[in-house]
């Protein structure tokens, strides 16, 4: 891996793997390469048993400020096509495992579209967001004019994918677009925390939780309900099921097995 690393066990807990996104000098630009190793780490992990929750991060400066320009600026459309840019991005949402995206400095155009396709984003208060694309004459490909629209709304997303502006961290928490925003220099604390509550539920339950959550946006709300419920009575068929119900019946700490 020439443009990513991956540390796991994270902090001696080998429920918890961090992948962080290392091309500084160019504030992690997502190449094509990079986002091909990207892929590949997450698949690693998501066949690892012990891992249950992943963190992806860049650096102080930025998580990343977009794609790799010189890379594509004298592409065709038949170069994208043919470079199978986003048929990477797309297996991203085959990852059942949660991911969580911890955001210090610029998240831009692909940044801030890698950032959302995460399950949530916790921002340091530093943490820049925005779709900059039409600055350079060109458009969101990745998700930016979709996942956005849905995390913000219409007239939000509208406004920053037609001005290029950004949004601080505080904006993107009083919006939705970020669950929770961090001193700058507590952000992987925090993250790490965050990670340790997650991993410490029903393994099955929450694959299936973030399957459904992610329904929502695909369905109406009668198939989504239906799908919710029939996720709700599959946990009914797992181990963990049966030692959550039964630990808090006996006022104990459950010990999930992630069967």
């Amino acid at each position: 891996m020439e443009n990513i690393l991956v540390e796991h066990p994270y902090r001696d807990n080998s429920q918890v793997a961090l992948v962080k996104l290392n091309r500084p000098k160019v504030l992690n630009a997502l190449s094509t390469q990079l986002m091909s190793e990207l892929v590949e780490a997450f698949f690693v992990l998501e066949d690892n048993p012990e891992v249950r929750v992943i963190i992806l991060t860049g650096d102080d400066r930025a998580f990343a400020a977009g794609a790799d320009i010189a890379q594509m600026v004298e592409d065709n459309p038949i170069d994208q096509i043919n470079q199978k840019r986003f048929r990477t991005w797309q297996q991203l949402s085959l990852i059942t495992k949660p991911i969580i995206a911890a955001v210090n400095g610029f998240a831009l155009g692909g940044g801030c579209e890698l950032a959302m396709s995460c399950d949530f984003i916790i921002a340091g208060d530093n943490a820049k967001f925005g779709q900059p694309e039409i600055s350079i004459g060109t458009t969101p490909g990745a998700g930016g004019t979709q996942r956005l629209t849905r995390a913000i709304g219409k007239s939000k997303a509208m406004y920053m994918v037609l001005t290029g502006e950004m949004m601080d961290a505080f904006e993107a928490e009083k919006n939705g677009l970020v669950a929770k925003v961090v001193p700058e220099k507590a952000l992987m604390q925090e993250a790490y925390e965050v990670a340790l509550k997650v991993a410490d539920k029903a393994p099955v339950a929450v694959k299936l939780a973030k399957e459904s959550v992610n329904k929502a946006f695909e369905m109406s709300l009668r198939d989504a309900m239906d799908f919710e419920r029939r996720n709700f009575y599959l946990t009914f068929s797992s181990k963990d099921q049966k030692e959550g119900m039964r630990a808090f019946l006996d006022k104990r700490k459950p010990h999930y097995q992630g069967n």
